[in-house]
C-alpha cells in the first residue's frame, strides 16, 4: 500500500509521515518513509526553482517511491508526484515537455492507494530550505486543489480543525483496507 500526503509547504506533511509510520511500525508492518526529495535538490527550488530542478525532484520521487514498495507492506511518502508537478506548473518551466510531463504525473498518480490533503493551518517558518512567502505557499496549495479536481482524483482533505487526530484519522481510513483482520479481531486479540 502506498499513502501520500500532498499540499503546500509548512502544513506539516513531514511529521504527519512520521506519526504514521510510528503508529504503522506499532502493527508489526515494515514501512519505508519517502522523504521530501526537494530538500535534497541540487538545483534551485521554491520560486526560484527551473525546469531542470523541477524534472529531477519528479523523477527522484518516482525512483524513491518504486525502491520504497520493494522493500516495505507500506510506503508513507511525504509528497506525491502530483506536488512537484505542481510547482513546476507554478514556475511556468514545463513549456513544450509538458504534455508529456502531465501524462507521466497523471498516470503514476494512479499508483497511490490513499491521497490525504493535508491543508493551510497556520504561516510557514523558514527551516533553512522552505519558502516563506504567504502568497506562494497558498498558490500552491490552490493549483493542488485544482489539479486534483480536473484529473478527478479520489483524495480525503484533513480537517484544519482537527490537526491533532490527523494521524488517527488516516488509520482509520487505512487500516481496513490495510488489515481487515482487525476489525474482527480487536488490537487484544479477543472477539467481543
Amino acid at each position: 500500500m502506498k499513502i501520500a500526503f500532498i499540499g503546500t509547504h509548512g502544513v506539516g506533511k513531514t511529521t504527519l509521515c512520521y506519526d504514521l509510520a510510528a503508529c504503522l511500525k506499532k502493527r508489526d508492518l515494515t514501512v519505508e518513509l519517502v522523504r521530501e526529495v526537494a530538500r535534497e535538490c541540487p538545483l534551485p527550488i521554491n520560486r526560484e526553482t527551473t525546469l531542470s530542478a523541477q524534472q529531477w525532484i519528479l523523477h527522484t520521487q518516482i525512483a524513491w517511491e518504486l525502491v520504497a514498495a520493494a522493500k516495505a507492506d507500506v510506503v508513507v511518502c511525504d509528497r506525491a508526484a502530483l506536488d512537484n508537478y505542481c510547482y513546476l506548473k507554478r514556475s511556468g518551466g514545463a513549456g513544450e515537455r509538458a504534455e508529456a510531463i502531465e501524462s507521466l504525473v497523471k498516470s503514476w498518480t494512479g499508483t497511490y492507494d490513499f491521497l490525504f490533503k493535508v491543508p493551510i493551518v497556520g504561516d510557514p517558518r523558514f527551516d533553512g530550505v522552505r519558502d516563506t512567502d504567504l502568497i506562494f505557499q497558498r498558490d500552491i496549495d490552490e493549483l493542488i486543489a485544482a489539479t486534483l479536481a480536473e484529473w478527478g482524483v479520489p483524495y480525503r482533505v484533513l480537517d484544519c480543525a482537527s490537526r491533532d487526530a490527523w494521524c488517527t484519522t488516516v488509520l482509520e481510513a487505512v487500516l481496513p483496507v490495510l488489515r481487515p483482520q482487525e476489525l474482527l479481531f480487536p488490537e487484544n486479540g479477543s472477539t467481543a
